[in-house]
């Protein structure tokens, strides 16, 4: 059975997409079956992965109204070694279409009990703020990861984003975990973000992965070739920070799960 990480946090810009779609393509390299699942109404992760938005039938949309099977919507995008549920525009409009829906916060669920049995992992990249998109997403998985860039801000909206992962627990998911913290578009240069990334060790401890995704131009430019970085190039050290993640997700679930 898959498990499934929600990849969270309602700041945009502190790289959460590009996290999303990175392990993924690094968990896929490692031979594990991976599902990555777009919830975000802008498409970035399905543009990402070389998915043009404006052709899709179906979406996570579709999905979530219970108008299309997800693993009929599902795809695989050339050059990748996993399957993506795409969205675009559309998946803006689900929030009213769900609202006066009973069960509304469990639709993702519901849709992923049905294919889970055929991965290792699936991934939800959540759109940047707390709404019934990021509701189902965290209704639906076992944990999340938080990708925070190394700068005074972020640690505002942690705090939010923590609180709703408690009122989560408390109301419709109450395994939900943390699955670790990733400091993101690091640069060891900057003061700031070695302050930054020394508050969250002290106040996170161990749920702070060691792994450091620096800022790296090559991670930037991937998207607009459709690709990860881990295509892109490789050989990049934002490609290896992401393959470092996809290791360190492994070891910690391999550690909780022998103990």
């Amino acid at each position: 059975m898959a498990r499934i990480i929600a990849v969270a946090n309602q700041k945009g810009g502190v790289g959460k997409t590009t996290t999303a779609v990175n392990l993924a393509a690094a968990l896929a390299d490692m031979n594990y079956r991976v599902l990555l699942v777009d919830l975000d109404p802008q498409g970035n992760a399905s543009t990402g992965c070389g998915v043009d938005p404006r052709s899709l039938e179906q979406t996570a949309f579709e999905v979530l109204l219970g108008d299309a099977d997800l693993a009929a919507a599902t795809l695989t995008p050339d050059a990748l070694n996993f399957d993506v549920l795409p969205s675009n525009g559309d998946l803006g409009a689900a929030e009213v279409e769900l609202m006066g829906q009973e069960g509304r916060e469990f639709r993702l669920r519901q849709a992923l009990e049905a294919v889970a049995p055929r991965y290792g992992w699936i991934i939800i990249d959540c759109p940047p703020s707390l709404n019934m998109l990021t509701l189902n997403a965290l209704a639906a998985a076992n944990s999340v990861l938080i990708p925070i860039q190394c700068e005074y801000y972020a640690l505002e909206g942690l705090a939010a984003l923590l609180e709703t992962v408690e009122q989560v627990r408390a109301s419709v998911n109450p395994k939900l975990e943390i699955e670790g913290l990733l400091r993101t578009m690091y640069d060891g240069r900057n003061n700031l973000s070695t302050a930054v990334s020394g508050q969250l060790l002290e106040h996170f401890g161990d749920r702070v992965y060691r792994t450091l995704v620096p800022r790296n131009v090559r991670v930037a430019e991937a998207p607009s070739h459709g690709l990860p970085v881990l295509r892109y190039d490789p050989g990049s050290r934002g490609a290896l920070a992401y393959l470092g993640l996809a290791g360190e997700v492994l070891r910690r679930r391999r550690k909780r799960e022998a103990g």
